[in-house]
C-alpha cells in the first residue's frame, strides 16, 4: 500500500515561508536540501509524519502563477474558533468560520487562511472524518 508522506509547493521567499507556516501551524524545518538550481525545505510537526515540502527556485523573481487547478491544503485543530483567534491576533488573515451540514448534522467547522505565495490551508474542526 503506498503511504502519503508529503505534499510539495513552490513558494518565492524561503523565509516568509518557514516563519509563516511556523507561527499558522507550529511547523519547522525537519530538513532542508540544497540543490545548484533550487532549495527542498522539508516542515514538520510531532503531530503527525506528513509533511510539506517548499521548493525554493534560485534566481526567481516573479510570484507563481496558482492557476485554477490548485485546491488547497487541510489541517485539523482540536479548537477551530481558537485557532482562527489566535492567527487574528498574528496578523495572519484568516478567513471567516463556516460551518457545513450535511442531513441536519455537522460535517466540518472551519476557516480558510493563505500562506505569503497565496496557496490555501483549510483549517478544520477535529471532528468526524477529520480526525
Amino acid at each position: 500500500m503506498a503511504k502519503m508522506i508529503h505534499s510539495m509547493i513552490r513558494v518565492l521567499d524561503e523565509a516568509r515561508s518557514v516563519e509563516f507556516y511556523s507561527k499558522a501551524f507550529g511547523l519547522s524545518v525537519a530538513d532542508r536540501i540544497e540543490f545548484a538550481t533550487f532549495t527542498l525545505i522539508y516542515l514538520s510537526n510531532a503531530e503527525t509524519g506528513f509533511e510539506l515540502e517548499l521548493t525554493v527556485n534560485k534566481g526567481r523573481t516573479e510570484p507563481y502563477d496558482l492557476g485554477n487547478a490548485y485546491g488547497h491544503l487541510a489541517v485539523s485543530v482540536h479548537e477551530v474558533a481558537v485557532e482562527r483567534e489566535r492567527m487574528l491576533k498574528l496578523g495572519l488573515k484568516p478567513g471567516e468560520l463556516v460551518e457545513l451540514n450535511r442531513d441536519g448534522r455537522l460535517f466540518g467547522l472551519f476557516f480558510f487562511v493563505s500562506d505569503p505565495d497565496g496557496y490555501k490551508i483549510e483549517v478544520l474542526q477535529r471532528h468526524g472524518r477529520f480526525l
